[in-house]
Protein backbone atom coordinates (compact mmCIF):
# COMPACT_ATOMS: atom_id res chain seq x y z
CA UNK A 1 0.00 0.00 0.00
CA UNK A 2 2.99 2.38 0.79
CA UNK A 3 4.06 2.32 -2.90
CA UNK A 4 0.50 2.98 -4.30
CA UNK A 5 0.19 5.38 -1.54
CA UNK A 6 3.93 7.55 -2.95
CA UNK A 7 3.02 6.77 -6.74
CA UNK A 8 -0.73 8.42 -5.56
CA UNK A 9 1.24 11.42 -3.62
CA UNK A 10 3.28 12.00 -6.66
CA UNK A 11 0.65 12.48 -8.72
CA UNK A 12 -1.32 14.80 -7.29
CA UNK A 13 2.14 17.02 -6.75
CA UNK A 14 2.40 16.55 -10.86
CA UNK A 15 -1.42 17.66 -11.12
CA UNK A 16 -0.94 20.70 -8.30
CA UNK A 17 2.21 21.80 -10.91
CA UNK A 18 0.51 21.78 -13.67
CA UNK A 19 -2.58 23.61 -13.15
CA UNK A 20 -0.43 26.30 -10.86
CA UNK A 21 -0.58 29.31 -12.15
CA UNK A 22 3.45 31.36 -12.15
CA UNK A 23 3.79 34.94 -11.93
CA UNK A 24 7.17 34.55 -10.04
CA UNK A 25 10.31 33.08 -9.79
CA UNK A 26 10.79 31.75 -6.22
CA UNK A 27 12.82 28.91 -5.47
CA UNK A 28 13.97 27.30 -2.62
CA UNK A 29 17.05 26.55 -4.30
CA UNK A 30 18.58 30.02 -4.79
CA UNK A 31 20.50 29.25 -8.06
CA UNK A 32 16.88 28.37 -9.46
CA UNK A 33 15.71 31.53 -8.78
CA UNK A 34 18.60 33.07 -10.57
CA UNK A 35 18.38 30.88 -14.02
CA UNK A 36 14.56 31.49 -13.68
CA UNK A 37 15.26 35.10 -13.42
CA UNK A 38 17.22 35.52 -16.12
CA UNK A 39 15.35 33.62 -18.94
CA UNK A 40 12.00 35.26 -17.90
CA UNK A 41 14.07 38.63 -18.94
CA UNK A 42 14.89 37.06 -21.97
CA UNK A 43 11.10 36.44 -23.36
CA UNK A 44 10.30 32.64 -21.61
CA UNK A 45 7.56 32.90 -19.54
CA UNK A 46 6.78 32.58 -15.92
CA UNK A 47 5.25 29.38 -16.61
CA UNK A 48 7.17 27.31 -18.83
CA UNK A 49 10.51 28.56 -16.87
CA UNK A 50 8.60 27.11 -13.44
CA UNK A 51 7.62 24.07 -15.11
CA UNK A 52 10.87 23.40 -16.42
CA UNK A 53 12.72 24.21 -13.04
CA UNK A 54 10.11 21.68 -11.11
CA UNK A 55 10.46 18.97 -13.95
CA UNK A 56 11.43 15.26 -11.86
CA UNK A 57 12.60 14.72 -15.40
CA UNK A 58 14.99 17.72 -15.57
CA UNK A 59 16.16 18.51 -11.97
CA UNK A 60 15.49 15.19 -9.65
CA UNK A 61 18.04 13.62 -12.33
CA UNK A 62 21.78 13.95 -11.63
CA UNK A 63 24.39 12.31 -13.61
CA UNK A 64 27.08 10.99 -11.82
CA UNK A 65 29.63 9.90 -14.48
CA UNK A 66 29.40 13.99 -15.40
CA UNK A 67 29.96 14.82 -12.50
CA UNK A 68 33.05 12.63 -11.53
CA UNK A 69 34.59 13.00 -15.31
CA UNK A 70 34.71 16.88 -14.53
CA UNK A 71 36.81 16.74 -10.89
CA UNK A 72 40.19 18.32 -11.56
CA UNK A 73 42.07 15.01 -11.30
CA UNK A 74 40.19 13.70 -14.40
CA UNK A 75 40.47 17.26 -16.49
CA UNK A 76 44.27 17.03 -15.81
CA UNK A 77 44.48 13.41 -16.99
CA UNK A 78 41.95 14.27 -20.32
CA UNK A 79 44.90 17.18 -21.40
CA UNK A 80 47.40 14.83 -21.14
CA UNK A 81 45.79 12.52 -23.70
CA UNK A 82 45.41 15.24 -26.08
CA UNK A 83 48.44 14.20 -27.28
CA UNK A 84 47.76 10.92 -28.22
CA UNK A 85 44.35 11.58 -29.53
CA UNK A 86 45.92 14.24 -31.83
CA UNK A 87 48.47 11.93 -33.49
CA UNK A 88 45.63 9.18 -33.95
CA UNK A 89 43.53 11.78 -35.30
CA UNK A 90 46.02 12.42 -38.50
CA UNK A 91 45.23 8.55 -40.02
CA UNK A 92 41.36 10.15 -40.40
CA UNK A 93 42.84 13.00 -42.31
CA UNK A 94 41.40 11.23 -45.71
CA UNK A 95 37.81 11.02 -44.09
CA UNK A 96 38.24 15.10 -43.50
CA UNK A 97 39.39 15.12 -47.40
CA UNK A 98 36.27 13.08 -48.36
CA UNK A 99 33.53 15.36 -45.76
CA UNK A 100 35.37 18.42 -47.71
CA UNK A 101 33.94 17.21 -51.01
CA UNK A 102 31.18 15.73 -50.18
CA UNK A 103 29.71 19.08 -48.24
CA UNK A 104 31.90 21.16 -50.85
CA UNK A 105 28.49 24.01 -51.59
CA UNK A 106 28.22 24.30 -47.61
CA UNK A 107 32.09 24.81 -47.15
CA UNK A 108 31.84 27.28 -50.21
CA UNK A 109 29.32 28.90 -48.33
CA UNK A 110 30.69 29.00 -45.15
CA UNK A 111 34.10 30.23 -46.22
CA UNK A 112 32.59 33.19 -47.93
CA UNK A 113 30.19 34.48 -45.63
CA UNK A 114 32.76 34.02 -42.41
CA UNK A 115 36.00 33.62 -43.83
CA UNK A 116 37.00 30.69 -42.27
CA UNK A 117 39.27 27.99 -43.86
CA UNK A 118 36.84 24.81 -44.78
CA UNK A 119 40.28 22.52 -43.79
CA UNK A 120 39.76 24.18 -40.41
CA UNK A 121 36.05 23.52 -39.86
CA UNK A 122 36.47 20.22 -40.92
CA UNK A 123 39.40 19.92 -38.52
CA UNK A 124 37.26 21.01 -35.52
CA UNK A 125 34.37 18.85 -36.46
CA UNK A 126 36.95 15.86 -36.82
CA UNK A 127 38.46 16.69 -33.36
CA UNK A 128 35.11 16.88 -31.55
CA UNK A 129 33.12 13.84 -32.72
CA UNK A 130 35.60 12.45 -35.49
CA UNK A 131 33.05 14.32 -38.35
CA UNK A 132 29.87 13.44 -36.35
CA UNK A 133 30.87 9.53 -35.83
CA UNK A 134 31.14 9.88 -31.98
CA UNK A 135 27.33 9.99 -30.50
CA UNK A 136 27.14 11.45 -26.90
CA UNK A 137 25.17 9.59 -23.92
CA UNK A 138 24.12 12.42 -21.89
CA UNK A 139 21.81 14.97 -21.29
CA UNK A 140 22.88 18.49 -21.34
CA UNK A 141 20.41 20.06 -18.89
CA UNK A 142 20.97 17.33 -16.51
CA UNK A 143 25.09 17.61 -16.72
CA UNK A 144 24.22 21.69 -16.34
CA UNK A 145 21.93 21.08 -13.70
CA UNK A 146 24.10 18.39 -11.37
CA UNK A 147 26.88 20.63 -11.81
CA UNK A 148 24.73 23.84 -10.10
CA UNK A 149 23.14 21.59 -7.50
CA UNK A 150 26.43 19.61 -6.41
CA UNK A 151 28.97 22.62 -6.79
CA UNK A 152 29.50 24.31 -3.00
CA UNK A 153 31.53 27.50 -4.69
CA UNK A 154 34.21 28.08 -2.48
CA UNK A 155 37.23 28.09 -4.83
CA UNK A 156 37.68 30.29 -8.02
CA UNK A 157 37.21 27.32 -9.92
CA UNK A 158 33.64 26.07 -8.23
CA UNK A 159 32.71 29.79 -8.25
CA UNK A 160 33.07 29.64 -12.36
CA UNK A 161 31.54 25.64 -12.59
CA UNK A 162 28.64 26.93 -10.97
CA UNK A 163 27.78 30.27 -12.98
CA UNK A 164 28.87 28.34 -16.41
CA UNK A 165 26.44 25.93 -15.09
CA UNK A 166 23.82 28.12 -14.36
CA UNK A 167 23.92 30.05 -17.99
CA UNK A 168 23.92 27.19 -19.33
CA UNK A 169 20.68 25.76 -18.22
CA UNK A 170 19.08 29.02 -18.99
CA UNK A 171 20.25 28.70 -22.88
CA UNK A 172 18.89 25.71 -23.11
CA UNK A 173 15.50 26.80 -21.43
CA UNK A 174 15.47 29.68 -23.98
CA UNK A 175 16.32 27.47 -26.32
CA UNK A 176 13.15 24.90 -25.97
CA UNK A 177 11.05 27.44 -25.46
CA UNK A 178 11.62 29.59 -28.93
CA UNK A 179 10.96 25.57 -30.55
CA UNK A 180 8.02 25.17 -28.54
CA UNK A 181 9.17 21.72 -26.97
CA UNK A 182 7.65 21.03 -23.52
CA UNK A 183 9.91 20.71 -20.92
CA UNK A 184 9.88 16.55 -20.31
CA UNK A 185 10.84 16.93 -24.42
CA UNK A 186 13.78 19.08 -24.26
CA UNK A 187 16.41 16.32 -24.13
CA UNK A 188 19.60 17.68 -26.28
CA UNK A 189 22.19 14.79 -26.04
CA UNK A 190 25.53 15.92 -25.23
CA UNK A 191 29.18 15.30 -24.32
CA UNK A 192 29.90 14.72 -20.47
CA UNK A 193 30.83 18.48 -20.30
CA UNK A 194 27.23 19.30 -21.64
CA UNK A 195 28.62 19.90 -25.07
CA UNK A 196 26.09 19.70 -27.94
CA UNK A 197 25.65 18.64 -31.95
CA UNK A 198 28.82 17.35 -34.41
CA UNK A 199 30.65 20.79 -33.28
CA UNK A 200 30.49 20.14 -29.63
CA UNK A 201 28.83 23.47 -28.83
CA UNK A 202 28.08 24.31 -25.14
CA UNK A 203 24.52 25.56 -24.89
CA UNK A 204 25.27 29.31 -23.85
CA UNK A 205 27.36 29.40 -27.33
CA UNK A 206 23.72 28.14 -28.81
CA UNK A 207 23.74 32.58 -30.01
CA UNK A 208 26.30 31.47 -32.79
CA UNK A 209 24.39 28.69 -34.67
CA UNK A 210 24.13 29.47 -37.96
CA UNK A 211 22.15 26.89 -40.56
CA UNK A 212 22.33 26.37 -43.89
CA UNK A 213 18.92 26.21 -45.04
CA UNK A 214 16.57 25.97 -42.82
CA UNK A 215 15.50 28.79 -39.89
CA UNK A 216 16.40 26.88 -36.79
CA UNK A 217 19.71 25.70 -36.82
CA UNK A 218 20.02 21.55 -35.84
CA UNK A 219 23.95 21.11 -34.73
CA UNK A 220 23.23 17.12 -35.45
CA UNK A 221 23.27 17.79 -38.77
CA UNK A 222 26.49 18.20 -40.92
CA UNK A 223 25.46 21.11 -43.49
CA UNK A 224 24.22 23.42 -39.96
CA UNK A 225 27.45 22.09 -38.09
CA UNK A 226 29.56 23.80 -40.83
CA UNK A 227 27.57 26.80 -40.51
CA UNK A 228 27.90 27.63 -37.32
CA UNK A 229 31.44 26.34 -36.09
CA UNK A 230 32.57 28.83 -38.96
CA UNK A 231 30.32 31.26 -37.50
CA UNK A 232 31.87 30.85 -33.82
CA UNK A 233 35.15 31.42 -34.90
CA UNK A 234 34.01 34.34 -37.13
CA UNK A 235 32.24 36.17 -33.93
CA UNK A 236 34.40 35.17 -31.47
CA UNK A 237 37.65 34.52 -32.26
CA UNK A 238 37.57 37.44 -35.28
CA UNK A 239 38.61 34.49 -37.60
CA UNK A 240 37.36 37.04 -40.98
CA UNK A 241 40.46 36.33 -43.55
CA UNK A 242 41.11 33.19 -44.43
CA UNK A 243 44.93 31.31 -43.98
CA UNK A 244 47.69 31.63 -46.85
CA UNK A 245 48.51 28.06 -46.13
CA UNK A 246 51.71 28.78 -48.38
CA UNK A 247 53.10 31.15 -45.58
CA UNK A 248 52.59 28.29 -42.55
CA UNK A 249 55.66 26.70 -41.89
CA UNK A 250 56.06 22.79 -41.56
CA UNK A 251 53.25 22.30 -39.18
CA UNK A 252 54.13 18.94 -38.08
CA UNK A 253 57.73 19.28 -37.45
CA UNK A 254 56.21 22.04 -35.34
CA UNK A 255 53.48 19.98 -33.54
CA UNK A 256 56.60 17.42 -32.96
CA UNK A 257 58.65 20.43 -31.00
CA UNK A 258 55.40 21.78 -29.18
CA UNK A 259 55.13 18.21 -27.68
CA UNK A 260 58.90 17.78 -26.61
CA UNK A 261 58.31 21.58 -25.24
CA UNK A 262 55.33 21.10 -23.36
CA UNK A 263 56.58 17.74 -22.21
CA UNK A 264 59.91 19.98 -20.70
CA UNK A 265 57.84 22.65 -18.83
CA UNK A 266 54.49 21.79 -17.59
CA UNK A 267 53.10 25.66 -17.47
CA UNK A 268 53.53 25.72 -21.10
CA UNK A 269 51.04 27.04 -23.59
CA UNK A 270 51.99 27.75 -27.31
CA UNK A 271 51.14 31.36 -27.93
CA UNK A 272 50.52 32.71 -24.41
CA UNK A 273 53.08 34.45 -22.07
CA UNK A 274 50.37 35.46 -19.64
CA UNK A 275 46.80 34.92 -18.38
CA UNK A 276 44.06 37.12 -17.91
CA UNK A 277 44.64 36.64 -14.02
CA UNK A 278 48.23 37.11 -14.20
CA UNK A 279 49.36 33.53 -14.44
CA UNK A 280 52.70 32.79 -15.97
CA UNK A 281 53.55 30.61 -19.35
CA UNK A 282 56.34 29.18 -20.66
CA UNK A 283 55.52 30.76 -24.59
CA UNK A 284 57.09 28.47 -27.20
CA UNK A 285 56.24 30.94 -30.00
CA UNK A 286 58.06 33.68 -27.89
CA UNK A 287 61.14 35.32 -29.82
CA UNK A 288 60.04 33.33 -33.02
CA UNK A 289 59.41 35.68 -35.77
CA UNK A 290 59.18 32.21 -38.14
CA UNK A 291 55.88 30.93 -36.28
CA UNK A 292 53.85 34.23 -36.05
CA UNK A 293 51.62 33.42 -38.69
CA UNK A 294 51.31 30.07 -37.65
CA UNK A 295 50.68 31.77 -33.81
CA UNK A 296 47.99 34.36 -34.59
CA UNK A 297 45.90 31.28 -36.63
CA UNK A 298 46.28 29.60 -33.39
CA UNK A 299 45.14 31.94 -30.73
CA UNK A 300 42.26 32.05 -32.65
CA UNK A 301 41.63 28.48 -32.83
CA UNK A 302 42.09 28.34 -28.92
CA UNK A 303 38.69 30.57 -28.24
CA UNK A 304 36.81 27.60 -29.77
CA UNK A 305 38.70 25.27 -27.34
CA UNK A 306 41.62 26.66 -24.92
CA UNK A 307 44.03 23.96 -24.57
CA UNK A 308 47.52 24.48 -26.78
CA UNK A 309 47.33 20.89 -27.61
CA UNK A 310 43.44 20.70 -28.90
CA UNK A 311 44.45 24.13 -31.15
CA UNK A 312 47.69 22.67 -32.33
CA UNK A 313 45.78 19.52 -33.48
CA UNK A 314 43.98 21.22 -35.39
CA UNK A 315 46.51 23.13 -37.41
CA UNK A 316 48.40 20.18 -38.08
CA UNK A 317 45.00 18.17 -39.40
CA UNK A 318 43.46 21.04 -41.38
CA UNK A 319 46.88 21.50 -42.95
CA UNK A 320 47.17 17.95 -44.04
CA UNK A 321 44.01 17.72 -45.50
CA UNK A 322 44.75 20.74 -47.58
CA UNK A 323 47.38 19.22 -48.76
CA UNK A 324 45.84 16.15 -49.51
CA UNK A 325 43.20 17.99 -51.28
CA UNK A 326 45.74 19.94 -53.54
CA UNK A 327 46.35 16.46 -54.95
CA UNK A 328 43.45 14.89 -55.41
Amino acid sequence: MSAILSKLLLLIAFSAIASAKYTNCEFKNKDYTDVCKKVVKNGVSYKYANKFLLSYFKTQKFDEISWKYLQPQHIKTHRANEKKANNVLVKYVPKMVTNLKKYKKVYDKAEKKYGVNREIISAILMKETKLGKIKPTHDAFVVFNTIVVRTKPKTSREKWLLTMGKTNMASIIEQCYKKRVSPRMCNLPSSYAGAVGIPQFMPNSFIYTDSYKNRVPDLTKMEDAIMSAAKFLHKKAAFDTLIDWNKMPNIPAVEEQWYEYAFKYENASFVYEKSKNGKTFKCFTKNKPELDYMKKYTKKIMRYNNSSNYSVGVMRLAFDAHNLLKKK
